[in-house]
């Protein structure tokens, strides 16, 4: 596997983090797929997309569209709503339920369930892909005969550059 600094989204930025190479990627990847799939990403989406993955931190959707509006004078709520169904669609982002917010997808290109670690500090959020984690969620499901048709798991914490670096400290709590 790659580093994970190598896939955009995996990681918390900080040191090393190019975020513009990371943000770049994203819509490269994003437009391939979108190629590859027969379907169009219009100027719109793109812009839409390219907001969310301007930050790592979850964005909601009258924030993308108050930002949207400085450069499309005519956006409006179901202009940005559509945008993000489609992106949801494409798996080019997810929802981040408990914010009510979306964030840029790191793995577009491969069916997941995330999971993501979201600091209650700076507001960041980092997606994992753990197939054991998707795994025991569907087992225990399935074992209360559970139909399981969306997954989305959140972990509030601290990030590494919010967490107090304490010898023997415990953050779990």
């Amino acid at each position: 596997m790659a580093a994970a600094d190598d896939i955009a989204g995996l990681t918390f930025s900080g040191t090393g983090h190019d975020h513009g190479r990371c943000v770049a990627h994203s819509l490269e990847r994003a437009e391939a797929i979108c190629r590859a799939r027969h379907v169009r990403l219009t100027a719109l989406r793109r812009c839409v997309l390219e907001l969310i993955w301007s930050s790592h931190a979850p964005v909601g959707a009258y924030d993308l569209l108050r930002r949207l509006s400085r450069e499309h004078e005519r956006a409006a709520p179901a202009t940005v709503y559509r945008a993000l169904d489609f992106l949801l669609e494409q798996g080019l982002i997810h929802r981040i339920e408990s914010l009510n917010a979306f964030v840029g997808c790191a793995q577009p290109d491969i069916s997941h369930a995330g999971q993501f670690l979201i600091c209650r500090d700076c507001g960041l959020a980092a997606e994992l892909s753990d197939p054991h984690i998707d795994r025991a969620i569907n087992k225990g499901a399935a074992a209360l005969g559970f139909a399981v048709e969306r997954q989305t798991v959140e972990i509030a914490g601290l990030c590494p550059s919010c967490c107090p670096e304490k010898p023997g400290s415990d953050h779990a709590g």
